[in-house]
């Protein structure tokens, strides 16, 4: 039977184990060993960080500062309306002309909005004259600053929707201005046909509840788009991302309505181009937007 070793005899095997005098060893090895033990990790974990480095560099070599690798989530541009007055399922765009506080918060809505898009500003941040009709295709970076240019686009554009003649924006009557803007995409061409540009179609659309389908509605006597036909311009595509266009405007499209009867519609805008979907079911806002309307006296 092992005899039973005292608490001092355990104190002192445990000093011969750190340091013993007699083997001249240091937790078991000799101090010759303990230096090449460390020379090597110290030479692992530089290899280590060598590697690690050296992967991180090539990464960051390969990916361009200007283009994303990828974009599959973005194969078709998304489509938003101002004023951006969000409901529980839609923009709901609701005044009362007859309460100046009501028409006046969707006026300074759209006001707020249009501000880059000053006569002044753009003149300044943006002075080229670009080729309307045709993308505007830059494969140098030609502008100022190893920048590309970036076609203007002013408030007076918008015509009668662009808050210089009428400062309401028609909201203190029953003729509301809307304003549809296409996201960004990084060098998405929006049409494969040559010299055919986007442009907007809007849709006077009622629901029926129980049969949970849009019909045709008459509550809006006419729709009139600014610029002509809804247009949006080719030469503001592609778009090349913020830091080689950090000037850039998304081009613009307002819509006026007329609105009669009972004064309250619901709107489905669409950029139609053959590039632009509109039918994804997952994404109410992929190539069209939805919204509704109604002017209270």
């Amino acid at each position: 039977m092992k005899e039973k070793r005292t608490c001092g005899q355990r104190c002192e095997d445990f000093g011969n184990f750190v340091w013993n005098s007699d083997n001249g060893t240091f937790m078991g090895r000799t101090p010759a060993k303990w230096v090449y033990i460390s020379l090597y990790y110290v030479a692992f974990y530089a290899v280590m960080t060598a590697l690690f480095s050296l992967s991180i560099w090539v990464l960051m070599y390969t990916l361009s500062p200007y283009t994303p690798d990828y974009q599959d989530r973005l194969q078709s541009p998304g489509v938003m309306v101002w004023p951006n007055t969000y409901g529980e399922e839609i923009v709901e765009i609701t005044y009362n002309r007859s309460n100046k506080q009501s028409w006046m918060k969707m006026s300074n809505i759209l006001k707020n909005f249009l501000e880059p898009y000053n006569e002044t500003i753009q003149q300044s941040r943006n002075n080229y004259t670009c080729a309307k009709g045709q993308y505007f295709i830059q494969s140098q970076f030609t502008a100022p600053h190893h920048n590309k240019w970036s076609c203007p686009f002013c408030q007076s554009m918008l015509g009668a929707c662009s808050g210089i003649s009428d400062p309401t924006f028609g909201y203190n009557c029953t003729m509301p201005c809307v304003i549809i803007k296409m996201n960004r995409i990084i060098n998405f061409l929006p049409s494969n046909i040559t010299g055919v540009a986007p442009y907007v179609n809007c849709t006077v659309l009622v629901r029926n509840v129980q049969k949970n389908i849009y019909l045709n509605d008459q509550n809006i006597a006419d729709i009139k788009y600014f610029p002509p036909n809804g247009t949006m311009d080719l030469s503001y595509f592609p778009y090349y991302g913020n830091l080689a266009q950090p000037n850039y405007v998304n081009p613009l499209v307002a819509v006026r309505f007329s609105l009669v009867n009972q004064k309250q519609a619901t709107v489905q805008c669409r950029v139609v181009a053959d590039k632009i979907s509109y039918e994804n079911i997952h994404d109410p806002y992929e190539g069209k937007v939805t919204f509704s309307l109604k002017a209270e006296s």
